[in-house]
């Protein structure tokens, strides 16, 4: 099936089929895997499976943990569950976000969470006000989504997994692989989606497995570059790939970070706040919880009286992007679209301005992406409340400051844009094949 060398990835084996990789946050990983195209269909149809997000697994536990939790989130994290993950969201004082990820609760003083930025955590922990420890892992995390994602894990485990509700996380094994291993029902493509979890050493041979099951089941692998397309069409706004951790604005963060803010799009690069977003224009304000005090408290309860603009999807006019693709082949070429993210990922830096038909700014658009399942091109964009009106024509100005700029059209669409599958939480199982059969 694959090479095993954990010199080039820790998390997931180095297999022929897989054309392209990439070095990403740091890691090699996949940049293409399977052609995106059949990957785009792989979420209504079978599964795909993703590596991307395998990294550093990190720890927050003792007495204050549930306190260090509470006051740098928006959440109210005091009736959270044993056993049961959350998404939590940080800000900073100026009301935007720091950080969102899926955070664990193992117990009532102990927390752990993965592929997010817990520096605000992290800083908090670190002012001597907590008795919290912080530790960490290098983990791998298998991202699963589609019709048939749970009966390739049953037939992986020989287990029924039925009893695995949304959000819901327990431990699992796989005959013949000696390993600690967990599964969470979670996804980001708006459909039945589970998480494997586990060591960092124990990735190859559990991909190796799933691999094995999987793709004679139609299992697609998704590299980093189809990573924004299930984010965008089904509506989870996204560090990275919708825009920027506001963290970003401080020096100190910059010099760490894994990536640089790289401001592409047509809105002006010094315009850093454009990368960012609040809570609100995440779609994240009914998160949150005003019964205890949290960093960005003030501002966010601010906004959420007055709020000034919305999160939307806008649909392209195929026509203009066909003019994008034409031009290239005339010796004034529009900035190129690539597929099926259109300013390659990590692409939270790349935003457009958004006008009327008059020319009037009244919103930014971040980076488009392609669906092979719809054959559109969508993205999320942040429009002015009195505007955001489902049905009404916008433009894109598509291109980089300073440069040749192409208008656009776009037209306001459904958010979540995704349609004609079920919610991962309200997912009807019985219609799912069991993998014991």
């Amino acid at each position: 099936m694959a090479r095993q060398s954990t010199d080039f990835l820790d998390t997931a084996p180095c297999n022929d089929q897989v054309f392209r990789y990439g070095n990403i946050m740091t890691k090699i990983i996949p940049w293409e895997g399977d052609p995106f195209m059949e990957v785009g269909e792989s979420y209504f149809s079978s599964s795909y499976i993703h590596a991307g997000l395998s990294g550093t697994e990190e720890v927050f536990k003792g007495p204050d943990a549930e306190k260090l939790m509470s006051d740098c989130s928006i959440n109210n994290v005091y009736k959270w569950k044993v056993g049961k993950c959350k998404h939590l969201v940080a800000l900073t004082p100026d009301g935007l976000v720091a950080n969102h990820a899926l955070f664990f609760k193992d117990a009532d003083d102990a927390f752990r969470t993965t592929a997010g930025c817990s520096v605000p955590y992290i800083q908090a922990m670190q002012s001597g006000n907590y008795d919290c420890e912080y530790k960490i892992r290098q983990c791998f995390i298998f991202q699963m989504s589609g019709p048939l994602s749970l009966t390739i894990l049953e037939k992986v485990t020989q287990t029924s997994l039925r009893d695995v509700k949304f959000l819901d996380f327990k431990p699992i094994t796989i005959p013949g692989i000696d390993a600690e291993l967990e599964i969470c029902r979670i996804g980001m493509s708006g459909t039945l989606a589970y998480e494997v979890h586990g060591a960092a050493e124990d990735g190859p041979a559990v991909y190796d497995k799933i691999a094995e099951v999987g793709l004679p089941m139609g299992l697609k692998r998704m590299g980093w570059k189809d990573y924004t397309v299930n984010h965008t069409f089904a509506g989870y706004a996204q560090m990275t790939v919708n825009f920027e951790s506001s963290l970003y604005q401080y020096p100190d963060f910059c010099a760490s970070a894994p990536f640089t803010l790289d401001c592409r799009g047509s809105v002006d690069p010094e315009d850093k706040r454009a990368r960012f977003r609040t809570a609100v224009e995440c779609d994240w304000g009914w998160m949150a919880r005003f019964d205890h005090e949290f960093t960005g408290r003030e501002a966010l309860e601010k906004e959420l009286a007055d709020p000034k603009r919305k999160l939307v999807t806008l649909e392209f006019n195929a026509d203009d992007i066909a003019d994008v693709y034409r031009s290239q082949f005339t010796d004034d070429p529009y900035k190129y679209i690539d597929l099926p993210c259109a300013d390659p990922q990590p692409a939270g830096g790349h935003q457009d301005y958004v006008t009327d038909k008059n020319g009037n700014k009244i919103g930014i658009s971040a980076d488009p992406t392609f669906s092979s399942h719809f054959h559109t091109m969508v993205s999320h964009a942040i429009i002015d409340v009195d505007q955001a009106v489902e049905g009404t024509e916008v433009l894109v100005q598509w291109g980089d400051y300073g440069k040749k700029i192409k208008n656009l059209r776009a037209t306001i669409a459904k958010f979540p844009y995704i349609h004609g599958v079920a919610d991962n939480k309200d997912y009807d199982l019985t219609t799912v094949p069991s993998g014991l059969e």
